[in-house]
């Protein structure tokens, strides 16, 4: 057997220690796959006194993990610190000066730094793995760079984060406030205490960068990712979803468009038939579309100590039997220039929940803004109170209602140019809601 894969572990969170553990546990079978044996020699985190239920005897503890990273005592440097910036960027970054391979589960420093760090790995002639960096557990990395060679994508799309999936799908069947999920998200540990990262689509614009460079070899390019969270969302619009067949997901989406590849992350009505409609609660899915396979949907924990443990082990094993490839499934030279493709050139069905004031001419006045540029309404409801409808024979009230459109496809530009237009009469009570719609 060849000589042992020694390894360095920089983050001793929940997905750290869970690496260890598996290493450990599966030590036999590791070795058994890939021909030699893999073991942790050393270790770095912040807090040395805590106890995280670890057999740690005979692994050198650093302080630093920069220093971990330049240490003679590991051949493989696992960085699960976190954040696109600091101690984890200077980990990897020393790692891969001192001639070691790392894996990363973090999605951050790839979204922003990945271009030269897979430069630098390349230059070096070592490895730069991150399956865990999108979607947990769920191989989706290995898919793209490796199952998929022989496909052409054009459109890789889904539901990336747990916590968004975990508060839509709490208040699709409990009715439920945004406010009142979240915090019990939070309560469950689903949820940071500062949740602005997940819940405002950021979390999942970086995975969906880290996958569009694989799926259509371009360059990492996260600031070109349009980005929305499901703050705005109300427990009106899941059962309005529900009424019109559609199930509201936070989706990052990326297709082919004519001069370039759109990236957007947003909340989104999908078909209730739909396979990603059916993903509840913490679990993430992907679904890849390719000339050969067709639609592949991949479904499976998002995130968990044992679940991203499973793809860190995955990679390490992958270095241990001596696979290398390319960071992103080329190499990084030929990587496409990212072109940006505007959101407002985006086009697709809408849904639309005015909030209107209940008199007459209003609905007609929307109805003709729309017309003027050549939007196609599909169904127009609209929803009064059974207090609104005694105010007067006509079952108006004069105050606010909710209108709703769903519109055949349009650009995005012109569905704002319409509102701006709305807006400007006087029409509306409160600003707009708008959600795309994802057909199949």
């Amino acid at each position: 057997m060849s000589q042992s894969l020694r390894l360095g572990v920089a983050g001793l969170g929940t997905v750290g220690a869970s690496v260890v553990r598996m290493v450990a546990r599966r030590a036999e079978a590791i070795a058994a796959a890939t021909g030699r044996e893999v073991r942790v020699t050393a270790v770095s985190s912040r807090d040395k006194t805590r106890d995280r239920g670890l057999d740690l005897s005979g692994v050198t503890w650093f302080d630093d993990p920069v220093a971990l990273a330049s240490s003679g005592e590991v051949d493989c440097v696992v960085e699960l610190i976190g954040g696109s910036e600091g101690p984890a960027k200077a980990t990897v970054e020393a790692a891969i000066a001192a001639g070691k391979h790392v894996v990363t589960a973090n999605k951050a420093l790839l979204a922003h730094h990945g271009a030269a760090l897979s430069k630098a790995a390349e230059a070096k002639g070592v490895t730069l793995a991150y399956e865990a960096s999108v979607a947990g557990g769920i191989p989706v990395i290995k898919a793209l760079r490796e199952g998929l060679t022989g496909n052409a994508v054009s459109r890789v799309y889904g539901i990336m984060n747990g916590t968004c999936n975990y508060i839509l799908t709490r208040m699709e069947r409990e009715g439920l406030t945004f406010e009142a999920c979240l915090k019990d998200a939070q309560a469950l540990g689903y949820a940071e205490a500062d949740p602005t990262f997940d819940v405002e689509g950021f979390d999942t614009a970086h995975k969906l960068a880290i996958l569009v460079s694989l799926a259509f070899g371009v360059e990492i390019d996260a600031e070109g990712v349009s980005v929305e969270g499901i703050s705005a969302i109300q427990p009106l619009d899941l059962t309005m979803a529900e009424e019109l067949g559609y199930r509201i997901k936070l989706l990052g989406v990326a297709q082919v468009a004519e001069g370039g590849i759109e990236q957007r992350v947003h909340p989104t009505m999908v078909p209730k038939s739909s396979a990603i409609a059916q993903v509840m609660g913490v679990t993430n899915a992907v679904t890849i579309d390719a000339d050969a396979v067709g639609e592949l949907t991949l479904i499976g924990p998002g995130a968990g100590g044992e679940a991203t443990a499973s793809a860190v082990v995955a990679d390490i094993a992958d270095i241990a039997a001596g696979v290398a490839r390319p960071t992103f499934g080329r190499p990084a030279a030929s990587l496409a220039p990212s072109e940006r493709v505007a959101m407002q050139r985006h086009e697709g069905g809408y849904y639309i929940r005015l909030t209107v004031h209940d008199r007459p001419g209003v609905a007609a006045g929307v109805a003709t803004r729309m017309a003027e540029r050549d939007i196609s309404i599909e169904s127009i409801l609209q929803r009064r109170s059974e207090s609104a409808a005694t105010k007067d024979p006509h079952g108006r009230s004069g105050q606010p209602v909710p209108l709703v459109l769903i519109t055949y496809a349009a650009t995005e530009g012109t569905i704002r140019a319409a509102l701006d237009a709305i807006a400007a009469d006087g029409l509306l009570a409160e600003a707009p809601q708008l959600i795309r719609i994802e057909r199949e």
